[in-house]
Formats: structure tokens, sequence, C-alpha cells
């Protein structure tokens, strides 16, 4: 099971696709990625290099360095280089619609990491196949961490982002999770994800005065919240491994592995398999550009913790000891 265990994949088979078109030669994609820095898009976007490498596909990546202008411009950017392909990664696709219409209207197949609620084959906005793992499953693991560490009564701060449509979402499942259970929720927080580096700091200063020990859990759409909150709780005198503990719900970025890993200001996260997502990406684009059906393949998140670190080994990503580099270069023909 990989609930608990971290990285404890390595007894199970691939769940994925079976079966598919052969590798298409020579194609030329485009990842729009929404900020290089967030650790979630990183790992995609390595696992999309790695894969294109085995099919035998040319990537640029867009760098949209965290502001709405820049997406844009990178979309436009995307557009003039005509690709065979295009991958939306990490940003919701309704932000940039009006841009992405051009995408829609070239023909230019499109499929996407995390580019709205909607998961799966057809999300909106032209987008063939939407990657992600069941963000409401995401959601529910992390509240219930904070519960169960909690003893059923944790006082929790929720970090969002309204950005973004799923952030929401994900927040208020935690939230009604938290709440549904006997947990109480301080206070729901709402700050771009982009601007953290500048933000967490006095706004954890601000927080641990207001809420003091009430404050026993953080709970987050991102890690990269979490980024930034260590030096104000060590300043105020807190150790690494003390309330408030901060959990995270998505993605597993490296930065946050080495925090549970060492006990420095986060317990867990709820970590998706990145770099299996960015083969799955290359695959579903794969299908796109021949008029295959989407695979409809959705991967399941894994809740580290730094127990399940401990028996992992020295890794620092979920990824899944599954054959998924084999099933996938298999169904390319590779």
């Amino acid at each position: 099971m990989l609930m608990g265990l971290g990285l404890a994949a390595s007894a199970e088979d691939f769940d994925g696709p079976t079966s598919g078109p052969k590798a298409a030669e020579g194609k030329t994609i485009v990842v729009l990625a929404a900020d290089m820095k967030n650790g979630g898009i990183l790992g995609v976007t390595n696992g999309i290099e790695e894969a294109a490498k085995k099919i035998g596909w040319t990537v640029k990546v867009l760098d949209g360095a965290g502001s709405v202008q820049s997406r844009s411009a990178a979309v436009g950017q995307a557009l003039a280089l005509k690709p065979d392909g295009i991958v939306i990664n990490g940003f919701d696709a309704a932000e940039q619609q009006a841009a992405l219409e051009g995408v829609v209207s070239a023909k230019i197949p499109m499929v996407s990491w995390h580019s709205g609620p909607k998961i799966g084959c057809d999300a909106p906005g032209g987008i063939f196949a939407n990657v992600s793992t069941d963000a409401m499953d995401v959601s529910k693991k992390a509240a219930e961490w904070a519960l169960k560490d909690a003893g059923g009564k944790p006082g929790v701060i929720i970090f969002t982002d309204s950005t973004y449509t799923i952030a929401i979402l994900k927040a208020a499942k935690m939230k009604e999770i938290i709440e549904a259970n006997g947990g109480t929720v301080l206070q729901w927080v709402d700050t771009p994800i982009a601007e953290t580096s500048t933000r967490m700091g006095p706004l954890t200063t601000t927080l641990l005065q207001q809420y003091g020990a009430k404050w026993t859990h953080s709970l987050a759409i991102n890690d990269l919240y979490f980024d930034f909150m260590g030096p104000s709780l060590a300043a105020a005198g807190i150790d690494g491994r003390a309330n408030p503990k901060n959990g995270s719900a998505g993605d597993g970025s490296e930065a946050a592995f080495q925090r549970i890993r060492t006990g420095q200001y986060q317990a867990v996260t709820v970590a998706e398999p990145l770099n299996l997502q960015g083969w799955q990406l290359v695959d579903e684009l794969n299908r796109a550009v021949q008029g295959q059906p989407c695979s409809g393949y959705i991967t399941a998140p894994a809740l580290v913790t730094e127990e399940g670190l401990k028996a992992a080994g020295d890794s620092n990503q979920f990824d899944p000891q599954n054959g998924y580099r084999d099933a996938y270069a298999k169904i390319w023909g590779k």
C-alpha cells in the first residue's frame, strides 16, 4: 500500500494502459510551464523530457514564471513555433481561454497537467486529456492525516490560491472533512502561490501571534507554501517537528521530501507520481496526434511521511517502481 509508506510502490504492477498507437516519428512539442520554481511542475517537465527522449521527440519548455502575463506570452510563443503538440503544465486553462482558442483554431493537439477540475479525457478548452490524480482524494488524505495526528481535534489553517479553481476545490474539501470530523478551521488564507517567497514569512509571524497554541496544523494546496515558512517558525523558537505541523495536499516536491525526511517544518505531503505523469502526457499526445482515443488513465497519489521515507531509502520523489517506463516504451514500439 502507498498510504503512509511514502514511496513503497515497488510491489505494485503498472495499472495504466497496455495498448495504444506506435510512436509517431519526429514530433516537436512545447511545454507551457506555469512556473518552473514549482516542484510539481518541474517534476512533470522532467518526466516529459525523459519520455520524449525515449519516443524520439523534441521538447521545448517555455516558463510562465508565475505570472498570468508571462503565461499569455508563452502561449503566443508556442503558437509561433507551430509545434505538433502542446502541454499545459500547471495552470488553469480558463485563465488563458482567449489565448488557447488560437491553439484550438490552429488544430494543435493539447494535453495538460492540472489544467482544471475535470480530469481525464476531453477536458474543457479543447484539451484532449487533463492528467492528474483525483484532487479530492489528495485533499482527503491530507485532511485525514491532520485529524489523526491531532487525535481528532486539530486547529487548522488552510492555505490556498483563488487564482486556480482546483486549488479552491481542494481547500474546500479539506475544510469540509476537518469540520465534519470534530476539527476546527481557524482561518482560510487565500494567498497567491506565485508570491509565497515574499508573503509566507510575515504571514506566518502574524498567524502565530493571532492563534498561538490553537494553531496545531497547516494544510496547503501545494508544497510551495512551506518552502518559506520555516525561518519564521524557527525565529519564534518552534522546533521543526513541533506544532504547527505542516501537511500538503500536493504535489510531492523534492524540497518537501527533504523537509519531511529531516523533520524541518513539514510532516507530510500527498505526492503525485510526477515523472510517471510526464510519461503519460507524452503518451496522450501520441494518441492525440494520431487521432486515437485518450487512455483515461488516472494515477494514484501517496501519503509521504518521515517514517515512509526512512523505509524507502534516499529517493526524494515518489516514482513508482511498477515498470511504467517499459510499459509505455512497449506501447510505442521503442
